[in-house]
Formats: structure tokens, C-alpha cells, sequence
């Protein structure tokens, strides 16, 4: 049986009898566009349907959504036998499929404590977005110089959407600024390039919507930077559409940062004066 039919046919309340433990209903969240995103991002844009998917993917591709929505929270515990009790499916493929999230890392194993959200701090959120950036702007160099025409009318194709998102809302537009990366790195010939980018973007998918949210006026500023992508692109301005791109991941990174710390750096140093 498929967990989409439980899922739209019942509403468990999970148990919240440990300490840290969230609550596990949003896992019966009915299926939407953040959703399908992520969908794409845990299955690796592999073809086949969802439905027809394992059933532990299926479990994953649930639990990394109301992760990257931050519905379940850094630090919280993710225990087996209460996500097997909410979706009504045995504890085997809720193992792996925490498994499977630890290997894009979202959780990761403690002792005596199980799967815990990760939450990681700014030098590691440095270092995921330091090698996103070089691996993306060497993906998109060569899809440039070897792609033009299919990056061009992918842009054509996405840019309205991008922009109808920017003026909705931070989850409409994190969920079209995805999709169009993932367009954008699917032409890329060197699939082991495609595949390493593919493991990293939920992390920084997860990071990207919480910056937005923060900070909604970065929404029409990374909006802008694409339609600047995208004229470099018309004029077949290589150079110009890196350099671009390199300005946009590192705004996407500042203002991921700024969710892990939002308080100004003025700000602290006149809370510290006060505290002395």
C-alpha cells in the first residue's frame, strides 16, 4: 500500500512523551510544490514516479519536506517507532529511510539519543555553500559554452515563473529558484558533477528558504540577478554570467548565515557593552 492514500485519508497526532521530540503530524502535510522539490532532490531526479519509488524514499522524501520547511527543528529527535506509529508503516523502512537523510545530511546519529536534525553552524554552512559555489559555477561555465541555446530557452522558459513566485511568497519563490537550478545543472554532460550538486541541494535548499523568510527583500534582489543571468546568457557573455552567478550564491550564502545568528553585528557589540 502507498503512503499517499494514508496520508490524505487520516490525521495522527504523534506522541510527545521524550523530551525534544516534534510533532510528527505535519508529516501528513498533503503533497505541495516544496514538497515535489524536495521530492526531486532526494530521489536524485531519477524518472520514475513517486509512487512507485521504495517505500523508505517515499518516508524520506516526507520527512527532508517538513525539515526544509523547518517544521521539525535543528536539535529536535526523530524516533523511529513514533514516525512508523503516525505513518502506519513498519519501523524497518523508517530506519532507513533516516538513513537516507543522514546521507544528505539533515540528521545525524547521536549516542543514546538516535537521529537528530542537524544544525550546523556557520563554519559549516560556509563550507556547503564554498563547495556549492565552485561546483556550480564550474557546471554552469560549461553548460554555457557548450549548451547556449538549451540554457537560453530553459531560462525563457522559467524566468515568468520565477518572477510570478517572487511576488507570492518565500516558499513559492525558494520552490521555483530550485527547480530552476535543477533545470540548469540537468544539462550539464558530466554526470558526476550533476550527482554530487544533487546531494548537496537540499542542505542548501533548506538554508536558501530560511533566508528568504528572514529577509523576504532578498527574494527581488535574487529575482533581478537572474534576469541579469539572463542576458548574459542572450548576449553569450560567458565571463559576465559567472561572475553573476558567483555574486548571487554568495548573497544566498550571507543571508543563509544571518538565520543562524540574525542579530546585527552592532547590535551584539552594544549588548556586550551593556552586559560589561
Amino acid at each position: 500500500m502507498k503512503l499517499d492514500k494514508k496520508w490524505t485519508s487520516c490525521c495522527v497526532m504523534a506522541r510527545n512523551k521524550t523530551e525534544n521530540i516534534p510533532d510528527l503530524s505535519t508529516l501528513l502535510t498533503p503533497k505541495n510544490a516544496l514538497m515535489l522539490a524536495v521530492e526531486r532532490a532526494v530521489l536524485r531526479g531519477r524518472e520514475w514516479a513517486y509512487t512507485s519509488a521504495p517505500i523508505a524514499e517515499q518516508i524520506a522524501v516526507r520527512l527532508a519536506a517538513v525539515i526544509t520547511l523547518d517544521l521539525v527543528k535543528a536539535g529536535q529527535r526523530l524516533l523511529e517507532k513514533d514516525i512508523s506509529e503516525v505513518l502506519r508503516v513498519s519501523r524497518a523502512p523508517v530506519r532507513e529511510a533516516l538513513h537516507i537523510l543522514e546521507r544528505d545530511r539533515l540528521v545525524e546519529f547521536q549516542p543514546r539519543r538516535g537521529a537528530i536534525v542537524t544544525a550546523p553552524d556557520e563554519d559549516e554552512l560556509r563550507d556547503i555553500f564554498r563547495v556549492r559555489s565552485v561546483l556550480y559555477l564550474t557546471m554552469l561555465e560549461e553548460v554555457a559554452r557548450a549548451s547556449p541555446v538549451e540554457l537560453e530557452a530553459l531560462l525563457i522558459a522559467h524566468m515568468p515563473k520565477l518572477a510570478k513566485a517572487a511576488n507570492e511568497s518565500a516558499d513559492a519563490y525558494t520552490v521555483e529558484s530550485f527547480l530552476l537550478n535543477f533545470a540548469v545543472v540537468s544539462l550539464c554532460r558530466n554526470r558526476l558533477l550533476v550527482d554530487i550538486l544533487h546531494s548537496i541541494s537540499l542542505r542548501t535548499m533548506r538554508y536558501v528558504r530560511l533566508g528568504f523568510v528572514a529577509a523576504p527583500q532578498a527574494i527581488q534582489t535574487s529575482c533581478q540577478a537572474w534576469h541579469e543571468l539572463q542576458m548574459a546568457t542572450t548576449q553569450r557573455d560567458v565571463e559576465q554570467l559567472i561572475s553573476l552567478a558567483s555574486s548571487r550564491l554568495d548573497e544566498a550564502r550571507d543571508a543563509a548565515i544571518r538565520t543562524l545568528d540574525p542579530e546585527p553585528e552592532s547590535s551584539r557589540r552594544t549588548h556586550a557593552r551593556k552586559t560589561a
